[in-house]
């Protein structure tokens, strides 16, 4: 792998963290708008937005 396929491999992740990022937070949104933040599915999504906002904050730090 060359270094320009090690660059393209590296955007296609940080895209793919921030969409699966978007669409974390958006599922967050629709159960807190129906009064389910106490259930469990809810507390595994936000700890996997806490994680992929991590990832995201790294990549970002090095412009990706």
């Amino acid at each position: 792998m060359d270094d320009g396929q090690r660059l393209a491999a590296y955007d296609a992740f940080a895209a793919g963290v921030r969409l699966e990022l978007e669409r974390t937070s958006g599922r967050m949104d629709e159960l807190r708008a129906a009064g389910q933040v106490k259930t469990a599915t809810y507390r595994q999504l936000f700890a996997n937005r806490a994680t992929l906002r991590d990832i995201d904050r790294r990549l970002a730090e090095r412009g990706l």
